[in-house]
């Protein structure tokens, strides 16, 4: 059974609050797929990844690299996986797919951003009558994740 995760960011950014759930995915020992909706995303989050802390960074791949099934970390705007990822993050309200295929799914998403937070509301609808062990965290004022479901 397939974990899947709702998170609901309110209080800060993508850009803060995916890096550290990726490098705490990597102490786990798991490969990491990240899918967003659109190229301009996934290549911002390249960006991102290596310079997001001054004193480290994510190693990661893109999917249009060679070696990408070599990558801890791929970042990809389609549905594939060469890199056998364990978890897959969905964000940007990227299509939430083929769930089974790995131990952890992260739905992301963005609850100022009116399409993210619709898209996120039928991504859950259509994954309650599945299969899976879903949860939904959001962030408290304090930025922590707090389970609501």
């Amino acid at each position: 059974m397939t974990e899947v995760l709702f998170y609901h960011l309110t209080e800060s950014l993508r850009e803060a609050a995916l890096p550290p759930l990726v490098e705490k995915s990597l102490e786990r020992g798991w490969r990491v797929a990240i899918q967003t909706a659109s190229e301009a995303e996934r290549d911002r989050l390249d960006e991102l990844l290596w310079t997001f802390r001054a004193d480290s960074f994510v190693p990661h791949g893109l999917d249009s690299e060679d070696g990408a099934e070599r990558q801890p970390v791929l970042l990809t705007a389609t549905e594939a996986s060469p890199n056998g990822a364990d978890i897959r993050f969905f964000v940007e309200g990227a299509e939430v797919s083929n769930v089974s295929d790995y131990k952890r799914v992260v739905v992301m998403f963005d609850g100022h951003d009116v399409d993210e937070l619709t898209r996120a509301r039928g991504q859950w609808k259509a994954l309650r009558g599945g299969d899976h062990q879903l949860t939904y965290w959001q962030q408290g004022s304090d930025g922590r994740w707090q389970k609501k479901a």
